[in-house]
């Protein structure tokens, strides 16, 4: 058997570096936020070949002191972590003081500094162990690290690297990441002597605008929540424009790929995204910094919290309130009611024992649809369902004519010519004030076409009253709330990880409407469970719950399968294509829409409404050309 025998120092290193350096982009991210914990306020990044054969990162930080320099490339060294300073409270980006001595195990690295202080800057290069210098250089105040042939001497790692523009690529979206934390900071990157990339200092808005593009904003929602030590920022994508994953977290300004916060915001979109969509946004999370372990990982890009749960809760809160608001009339108008509400039912009918409104209608504000209007037949779909009915906007555009436009009589001509029917009110009216205006018509059964200030309304009319639907059985089961006792309870064996669960979430589960007790070293027995998930398996569901626990101490499973049930019940109690509604129907679900939360969406997250403005209209037929 082999003896154990200590490593060469250089050994150590290249092993070192195989945990800080996986890639140029690695390089990269450890010299930038060195550049950034020095105080820069420019930074400039220069690469070759992806980075693979050179990368160069300039800055006006605050430099390293000469007699430093040599030091400043040893492993564990570090101005930025005091002897006696706490390593719960670590405010800087970089702490550890491996980076540039891991970087020189594996590559040739040049570093050259210059402090305030000093009459000039020096110079040191150190390759595969061999030092150069220091020596006298000239440069501004600031630092420059050029970092040359990447595991040239660790071959068997270089081998693992991918294309030119692929490790490009995985630079250029690092360096977006730390410009996005950093607006004050200006960056410029150039790659192959071609300038690309130039951020100037700017507010945040102006730094998400400029990397992320002026549509993210306009089809964003903006966050801004605090609660005690925590504070979230940002924004997030509307529901209907999220369609890749495009997210940043930060939390204390370092970007972060932490499983509790993506599944927190996750959650929050949980009934408003369609498909395989992904929640988009740039989130921005302040903690007190005790609060906050940075240092679980060697590239510092996880996090542990010292209060998950309370983290979790406060981030799909914040969310959950913005994305509430995704309606017609955006932020200001929820809650507004509209001066004369009418229910879009004509008249009652028998309900049936699955109905989902079921004893709501003394309850909620409008009962589920019951439309008594027969349907038509596939292809007998009325060209202009009702419009003799009175109606003010019908009246200034037809008169109050039961006939077609087209069948009324040719106006009279002359001076004394009478007006013809309805000419004396032959001005249409400015439209009503609400976001989703006054309907028009009925499109093939499937779609209300409405008028607003701003031009033609489309809406979905089943994927609208399935929202409102849902958000109204969803009010009247949390109200009501409440579980069932089982007559022949269920057993579950759990394992050790679920029983510690068990024990330490016991009071969540009760919250979550659970009752369970221990009936063995290993069983359970569950004796209650929510009344609106009655038929529903509750296995697969218990056990989601205690995995969600287990990783972030907050679990939605349950709520998330209550609202599949009654996402259910609303798509098939929504209004159905091919009924014909009235215009005192169609205008009181537009009311509702415009009253009801994250009405942009129905439940299984498809759009319920577009606008098309008259501008766009105007186009099309080439008006003021």
């Amino acid at each position: 058997m082999k003896r154990i025998e200590a490593l060469s120092p250089l050994l150590i290193s290249q092993i070192a570096a195989g945990e800080v350096i996986e890639r140029p982009a690695s390089v990269l991210k450890e010299l930038v936020e060195n550049s950034l914990d020095a105080g820069a306020r420019n930074v400039v990044v220069l690469l070759e070949e992806g980075g693979v054969r050179r990368i160069q990162v300039e800055d006006d930080g605050h430099g390293i002191h000469p007699d430093d320099l040599s030091l400043a490339l040893k492993a564990h060294a570090t101005s930025k972590l005091a002897a006696e300073d706490p390593l719960n409270h670590i405010v800087t980006l970089g702490f550890r003081g491996e980076a540039l001595a891991s970087m020189a195990a594996v590559a040739r690295v040049t570093v050259t500094a210059r402090v305030a202080e000093a009459p000039h800057a020096a110079t040191m290069t150190v390759s595969g162990g061999q030092v150069e210098g220091p020596r006298p250089a000239a440069r501004s105040i600031g630092c420059s690290v050029v970092v040359e042939d990447l595991f040239g001497h660790t071959p068997a790692r270089r081998k693992f690297l991918k294309s030119t523009g692929t490790e490009f690529g995985h630079c250029d979206e690092l360096l977006r990441r730390l410009a996005l934390a950093h607006p004050e900071v200006a960056f410029r990157l150039s790659h192959q002597g071609r300038a690309l990339r130039h951020w100037p200092a700017l507010t945040l808005e102006a730094r998400v605008r400029g990397i992320l593009g002026e549509e993210f904003l306009n089809q964003s929602l903006a966050i801004e929540d605090s609660a005690g030590p925590l504070h979230l920022s940002g924004w997030i994508l509307h529901p209907t424009a999220a369609s890749r994953a495009e997210q940043y977290l930060f939390v204390n300004g370092r970007f972060v790929r932490d499983r509790l916060l993506t599944q927190a915001v996750r959650q929050a979109y949980q009934d408003v995204l369609h498909g395989q969509r992904q929640p988009g946004g740039v989130l921005f999370l302040n903690v007190d910094p005790a609060r906050v372990d940075v240092n679980v990982h060697p590239a510092k890009t996880e996090v542990r919290f010292e209060e998950g749960q309370a983290v979790f809760r406060f981030v799909w809160q914040a969310l959950h309130k913005a994305l509430t608001r995704t309606t017609p009339g955006g932020l200001g108008f929820v809650g507004r009611r509209s001066p004369v509400h009418e229910d879009i039912h004509s008249e009652p009918v028998q309900e049936g024992p699955m109905s989902p409104s079921r004893g709501v209608s003394g309850e909620l504000p409008l009962p589920p649809p019951r439309f008594v209007a027969p349907s038509p037949l596939p292809g007998k779909i009325p060209a202009s369902p009702h419009l003799g009915e009175p109606d003010p906007f019908h009246a200034a555009l037809y008169g109050n004519s039961l006939l077609p436009a087209a069948t009324l009589p040719p106006p009279a001509q002359g001076p004394d010519a009478s007006p013809r029917l309805g000419e004396e009110n032959s001005r249409v009216p400015e439209p009503p004030s609400f976001p989703l205006g006054q309907a028009l018509a009925q499109l093939h059964g499937v779609y209300i076409l409405a008028q607003n200030a701003t031009g033609l309304v489309v809406v979905d009319m089943h994927a609208a009253h399935e929202r409102i639907l849902y958000e109204r059985l969803k009010a009247r089961h949390e109200v009501a709330g409440g579980g069932q006792t089982f007559l022949d309870p269920p057993y579950f064996t759990l394992s050790a990880r679920e029983l510690a669960v068990l024990e330490s979430y016991g009071d969540v589960l009760t919250a979550l409407g659970l009752d369970l007790a221990l009936r063995g070293p290993q069983t359970v027995v569950l004796r209650s469970w929510p009344m609106e998930l009655s038929g529903v398996d509750p296995e697969p569901v218990l056990r989601q719950v205690w995995a969600d626990l287990e990783e972030t101490g907050q679990s939605l499973a349950l709520e998330a399968r209550r609202h599949e049930v009654l996402a259910s019940m609303a798509c098939h109690g929504a209004v159905r294509a091919h009924h014909a509604l009235t215009l005192t129907q169609m205008n009181a679900l537009l009311r509702d829409m415009e009253r009801c939360e994250r009405a942009d969406q129905c439940n299984h997250g498809r759009p319920t409404w577009r606008q098309i403005p008259l501008s766009e209209l105007d186009q099309w037929f080439l008006r003021g050309r």
